[in-house]
């Protein structure tokens, strides 16, 4: 049998032409006998073509191999918890130091002005009100406010301070600040409302959580051991989350930087440090991109067979 022959149309003048076809290559070219135009024949074929590809070869360029992506998911966690321990190592570094610096001896003034509510919201001073001050729960020392309701302590050791305010027919009223070196609450300008009662009608004000120096430095201390532990596990996931097993220490070690901001608020340090608070809360947020990124990785593992 001779090499086939078909008959196509010029696609610019729309020419008959009758071309005889070599076994190779699947598309070949003649021109057109009227207008010269070159006009593609495929090489008929079983099965045909099924893409432009296949018909009009080198139509298309080479696609470019795909190349895996330069950030895998497992290194993005491992990257966030190791942020996450340098940034906790860092906060209990700090908590350590206030701490330290909290234990040193100090001396503040503690001032303010005793009012009496007189109804439909008048307060006039309190002269003569009875006020006492503890340090740490030792009392330190008293007076009586003076004529425009105002009295003050001075040389006052740092720690826990409650002041008591009395006066006759009103009832009592507490206060509680904090005075340290690298903790303290409002000392100076306190305004004391006494209202009307006997002494079981008393009012308490604290405007600090912590009843005394001890407290605090045990809250301080706490929280630093645990964001020391929590740096800890983080470092170890972040070392191991990248191997083909290690989806369950990721999630072990997001979880502990997560609970580091957690354990903050839990102890009442969050309003007392504000820029330690800020660095915790960015070492919960590293946490939680850890967690989703380890979690998403062992939910996507296949499931044992059987």
């Amino acid at each position: 049998m001779g090499p086939p022959s078909v008959t196509v149309r010029c696609p610019s003048c729309g020419r008959a032409l009758t071309a005889t076809l070599a076994p190779a290559p699947p598309t070949q070219w003649f021109p057109c006998p009227s207008c010269h135009a070159p006009v593609p024949v495929v090489v008929p074929r079983d099965p045909p073509p099924l893409y432009t590809w296949e018909v009009v070869a080198g139509l298309y360029p080479r696609l470019v191999p795909p190349r895996p992506p330069r950030w895998r998911p497992t290194t993005i966690a491992a990257v966030a918890l190791a942020a996450a321990s340098v940034l906790a190592a860092v906060s209990a570094g700090l908590l350590g130091y206030e701490g330290y610096a909290a234990s040193q001896p100090t001396t503040v003034s503690v001032s303010g002005t005793v009012f009496k509510d007189a109804g439909g919201g008048l307060l006039v001073p309190a002269p003569g009100a009875h006020v006492s001050l503890s340090v740490d729960g030792n009392l330190f020392a008293a007076t009586t406010a003076g004529p425009g309701g105002a009295f003050q302590f001075v040389k006052v050791p740092g720690g826990g301070l409650e002041l008591n305010v009395t006066a006759a027919g009103y009832g009592p009223t507490i206060v509680y600040t904090f005075a340290s070196r690298s903790y303290s609450t409002q000392t100076h300008g306190l305004s004391i409302t006494l209202e009307p009662g006997g002494p079981a009608n008393s009012s308490v004000n604290a405007l600090t959580p912590f009843a005394d120096l001890e407290t605090l430095l045990a809250y301080v201390g706490g929280a630093s051991v645990l964001f020391g532990v929590a740096s800890l596990v983080a470092a170890g996931a972040a070392l191991a989350v990248r191997r083909p097993d290690g989806a369950v220490p990721g999630v072990v070690g997001a979880g502990a930087a997560i609970a580091v901001p957690a354990v903050l608020l839990f102890l009442s340090l969050g309003d007392s440090f504000p820029y330690v608070t800020i660095l915790a809360g960015v070492v919960g947020g590293a946490g939680a991109v850890a967690m989703v990124v380890a979690a998403l990785e062992l939910a996507s593992r296949p499931a044992p067979s059987s």
